[in-house]
């Protein structure tokens, strides 16, 4: 047997069993690689003993350390500070003055396995700055500081109108999914984007540029499924012109009223274009005339809405749909400037975690210029610096101004999608350190309160406990808010914890105490995580698809719905006779008054109108025949189970119940 399998059995480490095993006079030495099988067993029958022994060692060294420190005298005074009752890792190192690798190393040794954006309650924290000579209070008053956010456009509004110069229009694509937005962005700019994405539907929002007439022009792709309504919403934000993708053989669609809204509530220009024209059933009329149902007059119709009909498959009417975007954004011209002579300015359009590349976010920038080894920072907390910058065709570029849409490279931590950047040429030595309370990036990663089994039986709501890895926050942003929309008086999804990067064993060991389902979305488990799960029973779902994931789990919470009994009545009987009763059943005869009697159903016995009891016809006969059903206006007899205290002129009211499985 190997040693680490053997250590493994033993959950031990290698060291610490080559260590010990002498003590018990097994001398296979401190190097050695494999044991004997006989041997191997003799240990594991002693595995108990040796255990203990590890447990006495390690007491015993810790009193040695202590009477070191009472006999040198350290007696160093402890701090008092006060912390709230819930901190992240990375605030309590700020707290305590301490890096925060100590501090997840000094967790790791408690057995807590904990990132620097994860949360952990007082009781851990108090016991982990106690090691660092620090005694935490608990203040539950404390409050976050106010974080003052500042938009693009009061920023530039700052700017001299001298030192303002036009910069491309960025320009969002919008419209309900499979109308076509990434297809006519894919012929625009000659990549092919569509087949790339997991079941042709675009997960993430990107962005490209292109040139006409010597022109740029910046284009974002949002997702057009209503599961990214908030990304669609931040699209629009940053954009200077909207382009509304609408299918001429479709029409109007929900999203695409959606999309309306927001483009409307944005205060931007809005170009309708009419995709698929090339389809048999296109209808760009009927289209024209929906828009004008929504108050959105064509410009042939006598209106002010731009509608320029195209086929993005077929590279019909694409140039003219580029030199309408020139033309509007050419009238909105005082508008679209910026000062590229300044320190960078920008959002955060995209944010993952890459497995070579650490951190990585997009960012649009909207004013001034971005350079290699700016000081990038978000609410004033330093974020990193941009180590390499890359453009939309993965290309790596040195200085990326207004309008350019670019990749950071060199990052510490991954910000929010949605996120203002600011570029600070000095940092100063408080702001190298994340101040406590300031950042609110946690929220990607931290755990929420799990409903218990007792919870769910007091308020009758039975729960489905979800822990969610994906790759990217746009993705993980996605799949919270649409999984938050399945909420029913009866079902309803919690999830405790969700971030970004691999499945990991504080993962599975979070759900084996949670009772939770682990969803990974374009991210796999680590191999120690595997191990767990399996040795756990644990369920890890993996999904590329974002419509697949919000599916598989209404169907399970369809599962978890009581199922709808749906009662048929079907007719009344008289009864005439007894004719034997039983410890729990009855034969008797009778007439059947209305409907039909039929065979098996259940019945109400009614005395004087008044429900006496219910139970069930088992048997039925006609003319000494056995039959399934008598119609109205003919005898039978009648086997029936239930209480045997029916008497004669009761009336049976007779019925079957249909049990209907809900759907979300």
């Amino acid at each position: 047997m190997n040693v680490t399998e053997l250590a493994r059995k033993l959950k031990l480490t290698t060291t610490e069993l080559l260590e010990i095993l002498p003590e018990f006079g097994f001398d296979i030495g401190k190097k050695a690689i494999k044991v004997d099988d006989k041997v191997a067993r003799k240990i594991l029958d002693k595995s108990s003993e040796i255990k203990d022994k590890i447990e006495t060692n390690k007491k015993d060294k810790l009193e040695e350390f202590k009477k070191l420190q009472e006999q040198e005298g350290v007696s160093e005074e402890k701090k008092e500070v006060e912390v709230p009752s819930v901190v992240t890792v990375r605030e309590l190192a700020w707290i305590i003055d301490q890096p925060v690798n100590q501090v997840i190393k000094e967790l790791m040794k408690n057995g807590v396995m904990a990132s620097l954006n994860e949360r952990i309650d007082f009781e851990t924290a108090s016991i982990i700055a106690d090691e660092f000579n620090v005694i935490l209070k608990l203040a539950e008053d404390l409050e976050k500081p106010e974080v003052k956010r500042e938009d693009i456009k009061s920023i530039i509004g700052r700017e001299q109108k001298s030192n303002l110069k036009p910069r491309a229009p960025v320009v969002v694509v919008m419209g309900h999914v499979d109308h076509g937005k990434t297809k006519l962005l894919d012929t625009i700019r000659k990549a092919n984007v569509v087949e790339e994405e997991a079941g042709g539907i675009t997960q993430h929002i990107g962005a490209y540029q292109v040139e006409k007439k010597d022109n740029k022009i910046t284009f974002i792709d949002t997702p057009g499924h209503e599961a990214f309504t908030a990304m669609r919403s931040r699209g629009a934000k940053i954009a200077d012109v909207a382009i509304l993708v609408v299918a001429a053989n479709d029409s109007i669609k929900p999203q695409t009223v959606e999309a309306i809204k927001i483009i409307q509530q944005a205060k931007i220009p809005m170009i309708v274009a009419i995709n698929k024209i090339d389809l048999p059933e296109a209808d760009i009329e009927k289209v024209k005339q929906d828009l004008s149902a929504m108050n959105l007059t064509p410009e042939d119709w006598g209106g002010d809405t731009i509608t320029v009909p195209i086929s993005a498959k077929e590279n019909v009417g694409l140039d003219n749909l580029l030199d309408t975007i020139l033309l509007v954004s050419e009238m909105e011209k005082d508008k679209i400037v910026a000062n590229p002579d300044k320190e960078a300015v920008g959002t955060i359009i995209e944010s993952h975690i890459d497995k070579g590349e650490g951190p990585v976010a997009t960012i649009l920038v909207q004013n001034g210029t971005l350079q290699v080894s700016d000081n990038i920072c978000i609410d004033d907390v330093f974020f990193g610096k941009a180590r390499n910058l890359k453009n939309y065709k993965n290309k790596t570029i040195t200085t990326a101004g207004p309008s350019v849409p670019v990749k950071v490279i060199g990052l510490k931590y991954a910000p929010k999608v949605g996120d203002i950047v600011e570029v600070k040429c000095k940092i100063e030595r408080k702001h190298k350190k994340t101040k406590a309370f300031d950042i609110s990036k946690e929220e990607s990663a931290i755990k929420q309160p799990v409903i218990s089994e007792e919870d769910s039986e007091e308020t009758g709501v039975k729960t489905i406990n979800l822990i969610i890895r994906a790759d990217v926050l746009g993705s993980l942003e996605a799949i919270t808010e649409s999984l938050e929309k399945i909420d029913t008086e009866e079902v309803k999804v919690k999830v405790i914890s969700k971030g970004l990067g691999n499945i990991t064993d504080t993962d599975i060991n979070l759900a084996d105490s949670a009772d939770a389902l682990i969803i990974g979305f374009n991210v796999k488990a680590i191999p120690l995580a595997q191990d767990l799960a399996r040795e756990k029973n644990i369920e890890i779902q993996y999904y590329d698809v974002i419509y697949k994931l919000i599916e598989d789990i209404k169907d399970r919470l369809s599962k978890l719905l009581s199922p709808e009994i749906i009662r048929h009545d079907l007719g009344k009987l008289k009864v005439l006779a007894i004719f034997r009763t039983e410890s729990k059943s009855m034969i008797i005869g009778g007439k059947v008054l209305e409907g039909k009697v039929v065979n098996p159903a259940k019945a109400d016995v009614l005395r004087d109108k008044e429900l006496i009891f219910s139970g069930e016809i088992t048997e039925l006969q006609a003319g000494k025949q056995e039959v399934n059903e008598v119609p109205e206006g003919q005898e039978c007899g009648l086997k029936f189970e239930g209480k045997p205290e029916i008497q004669e002129n009761d009336v049976l009211q007779v019925y079957q119940e249909e049990v209907v499985t809900k759907k979300l």
